[in-house]
């Protein structure tokens, strides 16, 4: 006849095995356990950097191409977007030269004057 306590105890080990083997993990009480040695991952909190990058770059290539085309052509594109309809109103709204714009110009024609 088999000792009940072998079956619960190979019940408990074929349950353990079974968790083990989706990813759970037992530790015992009053031992450190994985979670005290590896915390959870701390969550994201704020969405101001990657923002903070998005216009950095969208005002960088307004910059370039206000620099590189000239302020005449540039208002007149803009204007024939702001014309336009649908999405090149807004295109033209976005591209319009704003001060921000004229500063990255000026610093890029300084940048690429000192370099000749």
């Amino acid at each position: 006849m088999a000792d009940p306590n072998l079956v619960d105890f190979y019940s408990n080990v074929a349950r353990f095995e079974k968790k083990r083997a989706k990813g759970y993990g037992f530790d015992a009480a009053g031992t450190l356990g994985r979670s005290y040695f590896n915390p959870p991952a701390r969550k994201r909190r704020s969405y101001l950097m990657p923002l903070l990058m998005v216009l950095c770059a969208g005002f960088g290539l307004k910059g370039m191409i206000y620099q590189s085309v000239g302020p005449k052509s540039y208002d007149q594109r803009v204007q024939a977007l702001q014309v336009g309809e649908g999405f090149d109103r807004l295109g033209g709204w976005l591209m319009q030269a704003d001060p921000v714009t004229v500063f990255v110009a000026g610093k890029i024609t300084e940048g690429l004057a000192s370099i000749k």
